[in-house]
């Protein structure tokens, strides 16, 4: 019974996949142009995007998985570590690291399953994309300070917001998960002093903002010159064949879990919603006619709409203007501000396989519900 069950779910598989590609409306210019727009944006994301960013992140998140102690990680972002220190360490590592939703996505996954509250890595989720310096600058210089110093301030205090709302919600389920972590036996034929891994890990991550820093002075170039000395040095001294051999394996299982997901959210994203000012397959003026004043509607639907948009870095600046410049109100150009480079339809495929279901709509439904009650306040009284 169980194999005739598993071929017919193949035939209806089959026949679902037959009727969407027979009556597809090839040759329509709007469905062709959201075509390409897919396609054009997965282009861009690997050639943009991949090598520099989610490649090496990817990479961090293998040696997180392989040379960092759970206990470690417990420690400073468990359950029993210090709020305070936790959620600051988490918030303002926004500020450093210039990545884009997914980008951070390895890194986020890579904490979590070493044993960080749900809280702390939910707030190092929110705010690294969300809050980078660079975004921050780039939004006062294009939107004017008002925009730049609300976006500043919200994205903060909604990391906070956020992680400490996530983490009440699922604090049974969380103080399971830690110490099942905490039980699980660690391969600590692996696991490095404490003085090689600040070494090797602060050398990754510099390099990882230096790749991705857009405007690079001499300062920035030396700080990714001695970064990349100091991994090299690093990998030549303390490391052995076997280190590499456990650190490519665990990249790699992050590279075959995160990757296929990626892909399908960026096309459809790119599909649906329009690349680099190419109207998708929704119209950019239904886009612009929606979230046109103050009110509460118009914030959420651009907060809704921002949350399944993917912005590369810093994209989302001349997005809004443009927005702006068709009609949109204040509010929602914060409220696009705050859910877009946090959220986007691939980014939730990927959270989905590190929390699950469950926690993924919590997330998504936090970020959007603040998003659109503070566009709503800061439309209407600021």
């Amino acid at each position: 019974m169980s194999f005739l069950k598993e071929e017919w779910k193949k035939i209806l598989l089959f026949i679902a996949v037959f009727v969407i590609v027979y009556f597809l409306p090839v040759g329509n210019l709007r469905f062709n142009n959201a075509l390409i727009n897919s396609i054009s944006m997965l282009n861009n994301y690997f050639r943009e995007h991949f090598l520099l960013g989610l490649f090496p992140a990817m990479f961090i998140a293998g040696a997180i998985t392989v040379f960092l102690k759970s206990s470690e990680v417990i420690k400073y972002m468990g359950d029993k570590s210090n709020k305070i220190i936790a959620y600051c360490f988490a918030s303002v590592s926004g500020f450093l690291l210039s990545v884009c939703s997914c980008t951070v996505m390895p890194l986020f996954a890579g904490i979590y399953r070493m044993g960080a509250g749900l809280g702390p890595a939910v707030t190092f989720l929110f705010a690294a994309p969300a809050i980078n310096l660079v975004a921050i600058t780039m939004t006062t210089s294009v939107l004017g300070i008002k925009m730049g110093l609300a976006r500043t301030l919200t994205a903060v205090l909604f990391s906070f917001l956020a992680g400490i709302i996530m983490a009440f919600l699922f604090r049974k389920e969380e103080v399971k998960r830690i110490q099942n972590i905490a039980a699980a036996c660690e391969s600590g034929s692996a696991a490095k002093p404490a003085y090689v891994n600040g070494m090797f890990f602060m050398s990754m991550i510099a390099l990882l903002v230096f790749l991705n820093w857009h405007h690079k002075n001499f300062l920035i170039v030396t700080v990714g010159i001695i970064a990349a000395a100091t991994l090299v040095f690093v990998l030549l001294k303390y490391f052995k064949k076997d280190d590499y051999s456990v650190w490519m394996v665990s990249t790699f299982e992050y590279i075959k879990r995160q990757m296929p997901l990626l892909a399908i959210g960026i096309l459809a994203s790119g599909f649906l919603l329009g690349f680099e000012g190419k109207d998708g397959l929704i119209p950019s003026s239904w886009i612009s006619s929606a979230v046109g004043g103050n009110g509460l509607l118009a914030n959420f639907i651009s907060s809704f709409l921002g949350s399944f948009m993917y912005f590369c870095t810093l994209i989302e600046v001349p997005i809004v203007q443009g927005f702006m410049n068709n009609g949109m109100g204040q509010g929602p150009a914060l409220a696009l501000l705050l859910s877009g480079p946090a959220l986007s339809l691939p980014n939730m495929l990927l959270i989905r396989s590190v929390m699950g279901t469950k926690k993924t709509a919590a997330y998504v439904s936090i970020v959007i519900i603040l998003a659109s009650v503070t566009g709503y306040v800061f439309g209407n009284y600021f």
